[in-house]
């Protein structure tokens, strides 16, 4: 009889998943989840929509944003975008 009990343990075991596999596959899924909230934006806005200028304001420009892609991109504008511009998206790291 209490080999019959142990066998039946073994085998509840083996169906139920493992703490570990539910760690693995929550994080997984946060994972996923923080990928599509980073992703870059469908469209990107023109310069005109951006306020897009070439030249910094109140010394602020391109190449301190979060934003900007070296050597001359941005994640929310479109076209090419010189690190001593500025627009209306500019972002000052924390």
């Amino acid at each position: 009889m209490r080999f019959r009990t142990v066998q039946f343990r073994k085998l509840d075991r083996a169906r139920s998943p493992s703490r570990r596999s539910l760690l693995l596959t929550a994080l997984s899924g946060a994972l996923a989840g923080l990928r599509a909230a980073r992703a870059a934006p469908a469209h990107k806005a023109s310069q005109a929509d951006a306020l897009y200028q070439d030249r910094p304001k109140n010394g602020l420009s391109c190449a301190a944003c979060t934003l900007f892609r070296p050597p001359a991109a941005c994640a929310v504008v479109a076209g090419p975008i010189s690190p001593h511009g500025w627009c209306r998206f500019f972002d000052l790291p924390d």
